[in-house]
């Protein structure tokens, strides 16, 4: 039997999403994607501008965002209390610049709870374990009246990559199928920034992961 790519996660289990916050700390190669989403909202985005994250996990993307764009403030969205806590914590020292919000991207309205309209909508690693494309599609269909126009969604995450023979978990999916979802949802100038650790005769769950763009 081949095995599925992909991984189960349980989140809402506090010392599983200790154990994984520790095991899955940023590697140069991640580190390139923060830089990547780091330069999109740099120009994209005003000094000031209100940025949201889908997925926050431990909030290592958050640190490095709001370490490096000192004006922006931040709204991190995550449904497991155990990721909200530890992210919570490594962001205590930005105080007022951070908001949190327990939610589940599908279920609860997230977008009419957020503190304020955001500039950009931001997610790394997590719109994969949704389920699949219908999933993923309703988030981007979220997403884009939430944002003015001009607003920009960067979405940093697993996808199943041309040419493996690999069965993948219906949450990654390929690029060019990301791309047309976005432009269903409403965005333009939609496409991929980048993949990074590309792998396609012997993938494992964390290989193969891209930045996609689209613009409202």
């Amino acid at each position: 039997m081949t095995e599925v790519i992909g991984a189960i996660h349980q989140f809402h289990e506090a010392d599983y999403a200790e154990d994984w916050a520790r095991r899955f700390k940023p590697t140069p190669e991640r580190l390139h994607l923060f830089e990547t989403i780091l330069q999109q909202l740099d120009s994209a985005i005003p000094a000031e501008g209100h940025v949201v994250e889908l997925g926050i996990g431990p909030a290592y993307l958050a640190e490095y965002l709001l370490t490096r764009l000192p004006q922006i403030s931040y709204e991190g969205v995550d449904f497991s209390e155990p990721m909200l806590k530890q992210a919570g914590s490594r962001l205590e020292r930005f105080g007022a610049r951070v908001q949190l919000q327990q939610a589940d991207l599908l279920q609860d309205s997230w977008t009419a709870n957020l503190s304020r309209q955001p500039a950009a909508i931001v997610s790394t690693w997590a719109l994969h374990d949704l389920g699949g494309q219908a999933q993923t599609s309703q988030v981007y269909r979220a997403c884009a009246p939430a944002l003015p126009e001009g607003g920009i969604l960067l979405n940093g995450d697993f996808i199943k990559p041309d040419g493996t023979r690999h069965p993948f978990e219906a949450g990654r999916f390929p690029i060019s199928r990301h791309l047309e979802l976005l432009e269903e949802a409403g965005f333009s100038a939609t496409r991929c920034l980048h993949l990074w650790e590309e792998e396609i005769e012997a993938p494992t769950s964390a290989h193969n992961y891209a930045c996609l763009v689209g613009i409202v």
